[in-house]
């Protein structure tokens, strides 16, 4: 055995997502031969690849049935998150993808799903931030459970860099830290806008696989400071399945469809879809209707990235700054793992397929 016959072996192999083979997209590092025993290292575009599994099997199949069927394979893993950056990389420098969580309407769980997703792709081995963006409504210092905490800041040479509070591992910051609770955000659009700015040219927020924004409900003045201060690489529009709900996330998705924004849409997703109750674990009860974010998803040709049931421990981890992804309960986890999922074949297919992620020029 040689490395050219593996390597020629590998080349039949697809990553499922990108649709071209391993040795194309120049993913097989490392290869080792001993005898009948080989190894290399496949190199996924993010930790949290969902397709690991069916790669390696398709790796080992592809070896033994082409190249040595007694060969020993051993087939290792490490990651490289893509990222689709041509910016100048002056704000953020270090942070590979920028993703915004939206919604049409306040109440659709945006910011239960935005913590959720975060969690679920730092369980994943991610490097992972959650900016809380809702200057209006912050939440994420309740959910996080460090209300009172404040960040504190470090000098780097030039300015004072707040450094974002770290819990269940990811870097978070959001204005509830800096305020009194019992205090109103009473600023107008240009204050906020200048907030905004601050959480992302102030924050230390160093390396990053992702950043999750998560934004106000509508569509308004700090979505288009956003779009004109980062570089964001993709946006999640949050609904619920009833008509109201999918009428108003329409508006969240024709807004980043825009042709003056050019701001891909990865994908849906679908809260409070249906209540199981937890002592007939497999009755579904669709409270809101079903299925709406599915034919919203179909309507503008969008992934439908999960379906996230009504669980009482969701609201009550929220409420307990204990997020459902560090909770005990296996229905809810699953289906935020799945969403994260999709979620990063979305980013990278994006990131492989689609114009580059640059900061938007918007003609005022």
């Amino acid at each position: 055995m040689t490395k050219e016959d593996i390597l020629k072996a590998l080349s039949n192999v697809q990553e499922p997502d990108l649709g071209k083979d391993l040795v194309t997209l120049n993913m097989v590092k490392d290869i080792e031969i001993n005898d009948n025993k080989v190894s290399f290292t496949i190199v996924l575009t993010t930790p949290a690849c969902p397709m690991k599994d069916l790669m390696k099997n398709a790796s080992v199949n592809a070896i033994k049935i082409l190249v040595n069927k007694e060969a020993d394979v051993t087939v290792n893993f490490t990651s490289n998150t893509s990222s689709n950056r041509t910016d100048p990389k002056s704000i953020l420098s270090a942070v590979k993808n920028i993703i915004a969580v939206v919604s049409g309407k306040g109440g659709v769980g945006k910011s239960t799903v935005s913590a959720n997703l975060a969690l679920a792709l730092a369980a994943s081995g991610a490097k992972v931030g959650l900016m809380d963006a809702d200057i209006y409504g912050p939440s994420q210092h309740i959910m996080f459970g460090i209300r009172g905490e404040r960040p504190m800041m470090k000098d780097d040479g030039e300015k004072g860099l707040i450094v974002p509070i770290e819990k269940f591992g990811i870097k978070i910051m959001s204005i509830g830290l800096l305020i009194d609770e019992k205090q109103a955000v009473v600023w107008r659009g240009p204050m906020v806008s200048s907030a905004i700015r601050q959480f992302v040219t102030e924050v230390d927020w160093g390396e990053l696989d992702y950043l999750i924004l998560d934004m106000p409900p509508g569509t308004g003045d700090i979505h288009l400071t956003i779009v004109q201060t980062v570089p964001v690489t993709g946006v999640i529009v949050v609904t619920t399945p009833q008509l109201v709900a999918i009428a108003d996330a329409k508006k969240g998705v024709a807004m980043f469809s825009q042709a003056q924004l050019k701001v891909p849409v990865i994908g849906l997703v679908e809260n409070m879809s249906y209540f199981t109750p937890a002592e007939l674990p497999d009755n579904k009860y669709y409270i809101f209707g079903k299925d709406g974010g599915k034919q919203l998803a179909e309507e503008f040709e969008l992934t439908l990235l999960g379906q996230i049931p009504i669980v009482q421990s969701i609201r009550e981890g929220g409420d307990a700054g204990v997020p459902a992804m560090v909770g005990d309960d296996a229905i809810t986890k699953k289906a935020f793992e799945e969403f994260a999922a999709n979620t990063v074949r979305g980013i990278a297919m994006r990131n492989a397929n689609m114009p580059a992620t640059q900061i938007q020029e918007i003609l005022e």
